[in-house]
């Protein structure tokens, strides 16, 4: 049966705050309406729209259901939104009398009580978003029959507030659809395909009257086949880290209560070039409109242009079991590993300033491929972005992902101010091609010739910080250049157009000229703001920068303004020497 999930609920509370606004504007476009209906905030509330009921046995106590209704505040407003005042629920259950009994979980719902066909909740103050606003417990009638219904209304009354009215339908029976398990192979290749026989069974106590197949996959695995009773669409809006596809097929037929299908042809499960942690999610529901659009949530859908997709009875049933009218056994689950790679490839930056200005600098990492990787089930971020701020430099402006450590990478309590090094860490998945920018800001606190800070990629484990999934870990360091000699080209780990990265670290420089060698021409605009001529993207070269040398103080005050100017002449000069030695 239809059941109501964080996602529709997050949809249908979206889908309230959207109504709300219409009616407020409205409101403000008739110069007669009252600014009170402005401000009185509507709620609504949210539940399964039909509920199956375990037909009453003729021995032992029947089976039980259960119902929850919520609340939902479509304010997005946390610290304001909220309503403060005294409200007050009533659930009128006159409409299931002789088709069900039903009791209050006092647990969850300890404010709530029944009397006589009426279940009244009072309590005070509604959040923004969705809360629990009464649980029931739900059982067949002793007398009732199989395809017996009833509804139950919810209503809510405060002063200041407006309560849209909902209805949810309780039936006696009905079919119980069982998604059985595929022996799938769980240890795979990139390009390894296999078979994938979808079998269910209906076993309710009626027949169901056409069935919706879901398919859901994440990125690295694909369903080759796309067929014309089918909808699908790529990256859902509410995992847009997942790379999800999904596929919704309305497949016609009477399937029968106690009988068992599968698909006519099986599908074909593959594991493409960039599979490397995945999940495949299949499941069986009854093909209903509202079925349909719960399962949307509002995705752009596409259909399929390929042949039908048919279920037949299944040649071998599956073992007998209890009935049970319950969706926990709709769906069944799968999990591959594939043996696979990702070469994360760190890019620095260079930049330059004079002292007591502001530079921008981008760093970061580019997932190179072939595999994306992907924490589906964990949850925990796949790398961290390990960042020491180069000799003589402050930051002053940092990604808010990034949390500032002290220089041996320990925990640091003071988050504002300055701090010598940084870890940001990635979400939970890295798409192939995809990475992690991070913008810095910093302040040139001591003018220096070639200060440079390691941009590293690696575990978030620091005392383990090898990528298990990279090899090519020598591509996993570059460098942030803060007035150096050379262009930019260097600071990156990756060669453009090249192949992912050469395997060779971009390496800090290991000496310098002396500051009073270079050219103390004062001809050309010095750089102010720090403007940055580094690379983006990570498309600097993989090979040791250019310039080589200790970091030396600018001495005075005046080589300190004319920085940029002299570090232009002198790398102009050493060109012209050298094309001309």
């Amino acid at each position: 049966m239809t059941r109501s999930t964080p996602r529709t609920v997050l949809h249908r509370a979206a889908g309230s705050f959207a109504a709300a606004g219409l009616l407020a504007a409205a409101s403000l476009a008739g110069a007669a309406a009252p600014a009170q209906a402005v401000d009185t905030p509507v709620f609504t509330f949210g539940g399964p729209a039909e509920t199956a009921l375990h037909p009453y046995p003729e021995s032992g106590k029947p089976k039980s259901s259960r119902v929850g209704i919520t609340l939902d505040n479509p304010s997005e407003d946390e610290e304001n939104g909220g309503f403060d005042g005294d409200f007050t629920l009533t659930f009128d259950l006159s409409g299931v009398a002789g088709v069900a009994d039903v009791k209050i979980d006092g647990e969850a719902s300890p404010d709530c009580e029944i009397t006589g066909t009426k279940a009244v909740c009072e309590d005070w103050g509604i959040r923004p978003g969705s809360q629990p606003a009464a649980h029931f417990v739900v059982t067949a009638a002793d007398g009732s029959e199989n395809g017996d219904t009833g509804t139950i209304t919810v209503t809510g009354q405060a002063d200041g507030a407006t309560f849209t009215p909902f209805t949810t339908r309780l039936t006696v029976g009905g079919p119980d659809l069982v998604m059985e398990r595929l022996p799938l192979k769980s240890e795979l290749t990139p390009g390894e395909k296999q078979q994938a026989p979808i079998t269910f069974a209906n076993r309710g106590t009626r027949d169901a009257d056409g069935v919706l197949l879901t398919l859901r996959y994440s990125r690295g695995l694909d369903i080759p086949q796309r067929y014309s009773n089918c909808e699908y669409t790529v990256d859902d809006p509410d995992l847009p880290d997942f790379g999800w596809t999904t596929a919704l097929c309305s497949v016609e037929g009477a399937f029968e209560a106690g009988a068992t299908y599968t698909l006519a042809t099986p599908l074909t499960l593959e594991a493409t070039e960039r599979a490397y942690y995945d999940t495949f999610v299949y499941g069986i529901h009854e093909n209903s409109a509202a079925q349909r659009t719960a399962l949307r949530a509002g995705a752009p859908f596409e259909r399929g242009s390929g042949g039908v997709l048919k279920a037949v009875p299944a040649k071998k049933g599956a073992a007998a079991r209890s009935t049970d009218l319950t969706p926990g056994d709709n769906q069944q689950e799968a999990d591959f590993r594939t043996e696979n790679t990702a070469d994360f490839v760190a890019y620095g930056d260079q930049v330059a300033g004079a002292e007591g200005s502001t530079v921008k600098a981008d760093i970061g990492f580019r997932n190179e491929g072939p595999a994306w990787i992907g924490h589906i089930r964990s949850g925990e971020d796949v790398a961290t972005v390990d960042f020491t701020v180069p000799q003589g430099a402050s930051v002053t402006s940092k990604p808010e992902r990034c949390r500032a450590v002290t220089a041996d990478g320990k925990y640091r309590e003071d988050q504002n101010s300055p701090a010598p090094r940084y870890f940001c860490n990635t979400s939970m998945t890295v798409r192939d091609g995809a990475g992690l920018d991070l913008p810095f800001e910093l302040r040139v606190d001591k003018a220096m010739v070639g200060a440079s800070g390691a941009v590293t990629v690696r575990n978030t484990f620091l005392k383990n910080p090898k990528l298990p999934f990279d090899p090519k870990p020598a591509n996993n360091t570059a460098y942030l250049i803060l007035n150096g000699e050379g262009d930019g080209s260097d600071s990156g780990g990756a060669t453009e157009g090249g192949d992912g990265g050469s395997g060779e670290p971009s390496t800090p420089p290991t000496s310098a000229p002396d500051p009073e060698e270079s050219p103390s021409g004062t001809s050309g605009s010095a750089t102010s703001g720090g403007s940055s001529s580094g690379t983006a993207g990570g498309s600097g070269g993989g090979g040791g920068l250019a310039s080589t040398g200790s970091v030396a103080l600018i001495a005075s005050g005046t080589a300190a303004a004319a920085l940029a100017a002299g570090l232009v002449l002198f790398t102009a000069a050493r060109r012209r020497a050298a094309r001309h030695s």
